[in-house]
């Protein structure tokens, strides 16, 4: 009884003691989202400049430090926020608070959540940027709730989340897997491109529950310097939807990383102020699904990346980034695996065919007495800086993200924000063309798992050789946001293209015309919206219709003409939080 009323004295102490601070937010959260409106504006300071994690994602109001005079004669030292705290239209709303212990700046605690989302899909799988659940056909939940303590330089954050995927059955492209390596659950689940990739259509014919670490982690800081090990989904990159290198759509992996957060650099004697930076290396342990393959020896692959980024003095809003990857076997690890994609002088070291490499520039310039974002992502598969094939066609293997923001003000108690995003990792025209072999850009002859952990994608949620063009609009007010979108996307065109192009050929000389007769699209209207029950707890929902055209990829066309099946999934989503 001593031990537990000391304790409860202890705990109210440190309670009473705090002074809140801002937090580190979770990629993608309403509060992290909304933080990012606020930096389109300058009232908010960006955390990053490329590389983003939940413990690299600390947001703060824009403050300014003045030297003022006391009454005695002294002097002191006074913040004060710099821009008008009525648009902060969230102000009287919990985003969630990191607290001192007993005072101490070196001593902090943060709750995460409880966090409960749920969805349901009427017909067809629908979900991205999820992490761990799969939201397959039927009734998908997740829930998470974490802490995390920081102590002189030391950061320990556990946030593990549990899912479950009631995975009800749909009709699905048959999956291109034959043979005794891939028999079993491969060739009944698995993908339907001509490659065999680890992205399978459905997990299994059964309901199913997953534990994952999601965004645990401990890391150890000094000024800039860090290091870390841990779970925690990386976002490179300014894409709002689809990044391509790398977000939170798969499942999370171990990994250790080593680098340096944002920060000011200096030149050594003359002080010259060079712009902002920032680095990061890291290597990780990925793992296929257990649908794919049944060699037990290819289970595992190792991911190394690095990701750098620059912000120039005298170009106030911009931003240049690079990020680039290599998946090589787990079972084959050496020091060219390791450290080969920091050898930038080696100009074969990008397209031999014992790795898997990736690479991608960045562009981000914000306009902030505009309210403007603008932002590109362009990208390389199996990527060579030979310089001859670059000049010769640049294009070979490519991917991009193009978007746009806008922030915009109706009263300081509603203001708007413009989302637009365009996507495409269509294979470049050189392959069927002029190459003649099937190629995708999430895809690889070595590593046949292609670029996925667990059965997800690493990178852009909307999986290879496809494209998408969203565009949104989100309302914020005093007690929550409201938003309305709508999308277009062909899930893997790469795939229809190669196997199509031959099909039309056949038909054409048959008399048979069928031009587009096959091609897949995908076309989501969504609603939905956060309100504030009260100051530190949210409820969220979102409704999206689908109209997927030719589901199967089954053309059915007959003379000159062409009729299309249609497919209609309803996606419903719900979700409670509550901030400490």
């Amino acid at each position: 009884m001593k031990f537990l009323k000391k304790s409860a004295i202890l705990l109210l102490s440190l309670t009473i003691a705090t002074s809140a601070l801002f937090a580190k937010e979770t990629l993608k959260s309403t509060e992290e989202e909304y933080y990012d409106f606020l930096s389109l504006t300058g009232n908010v300071i960006r955390p990053t400049l490329g590389y983003r994690t939940l413990s690299d994602s600390e947001w703060s109001f824009v403050e300014s430090t003045e030297t003022v005079t006391n009454e005695d004669g002294t002097t002191s030292k006074k913040t004060t926020t710099t821009f008008d705290s009525s648009m902060n239209v969230w102000k009287n709303n919990n985003l969630g608070n990191k607290y001192l212990i007993s005072g101490n700046e070196n001593l902090k605690w943060k709750i995460y959540g409880p966090s409960w989302y749920n969805s349901y899909n009427t017909a067809a799988p629908y979900g991205q940027n999820d992490g761990a659940l799969w939201q397959g056909v039927g009734y998908n939940t997740s829930f998470t709730f974490g802490a995390r303590f920081e102590a002189y330089g030391l950061e320990l954050t556990v946030k593990p989340v549990v899912c479950f995927s009631q995975n009800a059955e749909f009709e699905y492209i048959t999956p291109n897997y034959s043979g005794t390596t891939y028999a079993g659950k491969a060739d009944t689940y698995g993908y339907y491109g001509v490659q065999y990739i680890d992205a399978p259509q459905r997990f299994g014919n059964e309901p199913f529950f997953t534990f994952d670490w999601g965004d645990t982690e401990i890391r150890y800081t000094w000024n800039t310097l860090t290091a870390g090990f841990g779970t925690q989904a990386i976002w490179l990159g300014p894409a709002q939807l689809n990044p391509i290198i790398s977000s939170n759509n798969a499942t999370s992996y171990p990994k250790v990383d080593i680098g340096l957060r944002k920060t000011s650099l200096y030149m050594p004697w003359f002080g010259w102020y060079l712009g902002d930076v920032e680095f990061r290396g890291w290597w990780g342990y990925l793992s296929e699904s257990e649908y794919f393959d049944n060699d037990d020896s290819n289970d595992h692959n190792l991911i190394t990346g690095f990701s750098a980024a620059w912000a120039p003095p005298y170009l106030t809003g911009l931003t240049l980034g690079i990020n680039r990857t290599m998946l090589s076997k787990w079972n084959n690890m050496s020091s060219y695996t390791l450290f080969g994609i920091y050898d930038a002088f080696n100009l074969t070291s990008g397209g031999g065919d014992s790795s898997d490499q990736r690479i991608s520039f960045t562009a981000d310039w914000t306009c902030t007495k505009a309210g403007l974002d603008l932002y590109v992502e362009w990208a390389r598969n199996d990527f060579s800086p030979n310089l001859d094939y670059l000049i010769r066609y640049p294009f070979h293997t490519q991917g991009w993200t193009l978007g746009l923001r806008k922030a915009s003000t109706f009263t300081k108690k509603i203001r708007g924000c413009l989302n637009f995003e365009i996507t495409n990792l269509e294979c470049s025209s050189d392959y069927d063309r002029l190459i003649g072999w099937y190629t995708t850009f999430y895809s690889h002859g070595i590593i046949t798992q292609g670029y996925t952990n667990g059965g997800q994608w690493l990178g852009a949620g909307i999986g290879t050789g496809g494209n998408s063009q969203y565009l949104g609009y989100t309302l914020y007010f005093p007690k929550g946001s409201a938003n309305i979108f709508v999308q277009r996307r062909n899930p893997d065109l790469d795939y229809t293209m190669y196997i199509d192009s031959r099909k039309y050929s056949e038909n054409y000389s048959n008399g048979i015309w069928s031009a587009e007769g096959n091609i897949r699209t995908i076309v989501d209207f969504g609603i939905g919206g956060t309100y504030w029950l009260f100051p530190s707890l949210q409820v969220g929902s979102t409704i999206v219709f689908e109209d997927e055209h030719n589901p199967l990829n089954v053309s059915t066309t007959e003379g000159n003409g062409a009729s299309s099946i249609h497919r209609y999934n309803f996606a419903i989503e719900l979700s409670v939080k509550y901030n400490f």
